[in-house]
């Protein structure tokens, strides 16, 4: 399937988008705003990779606000290859997934998802906070 980030150097590759959260509503914004992002680089149609990146999306905006006192922002950065998606906040700490995981417990699931989804995830310590990442693969370019 052609889209528009599949050209030579695309017009989009590169681009950083941002997203600066408010008080309420942080995961209904963050999946709507990276709908919207991704509609516009052309990858709303590759279905696998815009369900992939919206439940991250959801995954990392809920645990900022469970565990960091909530989100400040959500970036998502095209790469040739790959999707970049950064959420930022001022929490203390490093998240690191449950052990043992327990499939069959409420909660305690979301790094795990974000894990499975991705190709690479971390932490990177900012002044005042962190960025919780996850990376995503795009599908193969055609032609």
């Amino acid at each position: 399937m052609s889209s528009s980030w599949q050209t030579a150097e695309g017009p989009f590759v590169g681009q950083r988008r941002r997203c600066v959260f408010g008080s309420t509503g942080q995961v209904r914004l963050g999946r709507e705003f990276t709908s919207k992002v991704l509609l516009d680089w052309g990858l709303s149609t590759e279905e696998l990779v815009d369900e992939d990146v919206r439940l991250i999306v959801s995954e990392l905006v809920s645990n900022a606000c469970l565990h960091a006192g909530g989100p400040e922002e959500l970036v998502l950065v095209l790469a040739e290859d790959r999707i970049r998606i950064e959420v930022l906040d001022e929490g203390e700490g490093c998240p690191e997934p449950r052990s043992p995981h327990n499939s069959s417990r409420p909660g305690g699931h979301g790094l795990h998802i974000v894990g499975r989804l991705s190709a690479d995830w971390g932490v990177t310590p900012h002044e005042g906070g962190k960025a919780v990442w996850a990376e995503v693969e795009l599908p193969p370019r055609l032609g």
